[in-house]
């Protein structure tokens, strides 16, 4: 009996332990990073369902979104996907913008993309990302190449509810950074004048030669913090039971 419920506690740890996991992704590169300025580091993450994945926003100076998108279209807006808008972070800005989504299905691969336009479309550079992308055809490395191929990068401004993932608040956004917000997608698929020029004009926004990030974070790695408070707490029910029995 003892033993039992030993084992219905470490399945109730189990659970609790996955849903306290973070994954960090940096909106943007450093002019030294390799792969470039326009990427999200990493392009590609697991997180199971729970999971709460920050964005920061590290180009300094530098403007991006994080705009959830499809594999079949990467640079054009889901039709009910999440949308953190464009954020514009000035020089010496800290702490850095974030913005966190929660996965609700991980069943579901997401897809997303900046929809920067200065001085060029981020999108179509290179600049897109997936999480839980399943194994097979539809790879980030096809998904890129898809990207490359766009014509255009859609402006359109979707809300905080995703498909497979969603947000509860906008991004956080400090003193030295403004938040942009397009013309919704249900009443114009264009974003406002200042949706692109002044959410990122080109002197501003994410030049090449501008933009930085501080995070430094390897693009292959995935960084994920589990609670260790509760996995201590966890060790120490663990040798106490094996201490009884």
């Amino acid at each position: 009996m003892r033993l039992s419920s030993f084992v219905g506690l470490l399945v109730v740890a189990a659970v609790a332990a996955a849903q306290n996991q973070t994954v960090m992704i940096a909106v943007g590169g450093e002019s030294n990073t390799p792969g470039g300025i326009f990427q999200f580091i990493p392009n590609n993450a697991t997180a199971p369902n729970g999971t709460v994945v920050t964005f920061q926003f590290s180009g300094i100076p530098g403007n991006h979104s994080v705009t959830q998108s499809s594999f079949d279209s990467p640079c054009e807006p889901l039709a009910g996907g999440f949308d953190s808008g464009w954020i514009l972070i000035e020089a010496a800005t800290t702490p850095l913008p974030t913005w966190t989504i929660t996965i609700e299905n991980d069943q579901t691969p997401i897809w997303f993309y900046c929809k920067q336009l200065n001085p060029s479309p981020h999108c179509i550079a290179g600049m897109v990302g997936g999480i839980n992308i399943q194994p097979g055809a539809n790879s980030i490395t096809a998904f890129q190449a898809k990207a490359a191929s766009a014509g255009s990068s859609g402006q359109g401004q979707n809300g905080l509810v995703g498909v497979g993932a969603s947000a509860s608040a906008e991004p956080l956004v400090p003193s030295g950074a403004t938040h942009f917000l397009g013309v919704s997608i249900s009443a114009s698929a264009t974003a406002p004048a200042g949706g692109s020029s002044a959410a990122g004009g080109s002197t501003t926004a994410g030049g090449s030669s501008a933009s930085s990030s501080s995070t430094g974070t390897p693009s292959n790695a995935i960084p994920m913090a589990v609670n260790l408070n509760f996995l201590v707490v966890l060790l120490g029910m663990f040798a106490g039971a094996m201490m009884v029995l």
